[in-house]
């Protein structure tokens, strides 16, 4: 680890840390990408353990999707993690690809991020400076940016352990499984809480707030909730599909979850 952060804080912006390598590759492949030097961290082992605190979860930076899906502490205690893991690309990129690259390369269309958001989530970032935590309500700047500086490693993300009587619900409408998400959403239910985090219809991961608002004060106001969600949103045009597309699909995937809390 040392030797990682030294190497970071020599180099800054002209290294790239690699891990898994399923966002970095394709950048590499197609030269959006071309640093001087990789880092390759894969072999860090304290960057590889899930662990259960009192009041949390802490997973590390190299804990594989795959591992996320098959642990049996993620599954009791964030069982949105749990829902979510099936929906990142195929077998093939959950068996390589890892928690902190995708967080790190911050793609708006990303499940895991949206999660962290819903779950209340903190990410520990080091450096040879030290460590700092940052909430994941801070952590999304925009589209592949984040609040990582180019001398950190993403070293763990850290999520309070939920109520046990919350519901976690994930949504997702996509082209074609595991294609990246045309809009997908993250609820989190308690009894007096609610958290709706959205992914695929802005620069970033982000929460609806306003919707957050209206359904924890009325939980009843279902239609009134899928207009005002679609009012939160500024999605990205594209040649395939539109802006109102995504607004209306937002709409259906709160309505969907919705449906899925206990009456």
């Amino acid at each position: 680890m040392a030797e990682a952060l030294g190497l970071l804080s020599q180099h800054g912006d002209d290294a790239a840390v690699i891990a898994g390598g399923q966002s970095l590759l394709p950048l590499l492949n197609f030269r959006l990408s071309a640093p001087e030097l990789l880092i390759d961290i894969s072999r860090l082992e304290e960057l590889k353990q899930i662990v259960g605190g009192d009041d949390y979860i802490e997973i590390g930076g190299l804990v594989r999707h795959c591992d996320l899906g098959e642990s049996t502490l993620v599954a009791g205690a964030m069982p949105l993690l749990h829902q979510a893991i099936g929906h990142i690309a195929h077998p093939a990129v959950r068996h390589r690809g890892t928690i902190g690259g995708s967080l790190a390369m911050a793609d708006p269309a990303a499940e895991l991020g949206a999660c962290c958001l819903a779950l209340r989530g903190q990410i520990s970032l080091l450096s040879s400076r030290g460590q700092r935590w940052v909430a994941a309500t801070d952590f999304f700047h925009g589209i592949y940016e984040t609040a990582l500086r180019p001398d950190e490693l993403l070293a763990a993300v850290r999520l309070p352990k939920q109520d046990p009587d919350s519901v976690h619900i994930f949504e997702e409408v996509a082209r074609r499984r595991g294609d990246f998400a045309l809009a997908g959403l993250a609820l989190v239910a308690a009894p007096d809480d609610l958290r709706l985090a959205l992914l695929g219809v802005a620069d970033r991961p982000i929460l609806a707030v306003k919707t957050m608002a209206l359904l924890t004060e009325r939980p009843g106001a279902v239609d009134e909730a899928a207009e005002l969600i679609a009012g939160e949103i500024n999605p990205p045009e594209d040649p395939a599909y539109s802006s109102a597309y995504r607004r209306h699909l937002v709409g259906v995937l709160l309505r969907r979850a919705l449906a899925r809390l206990p009456q």
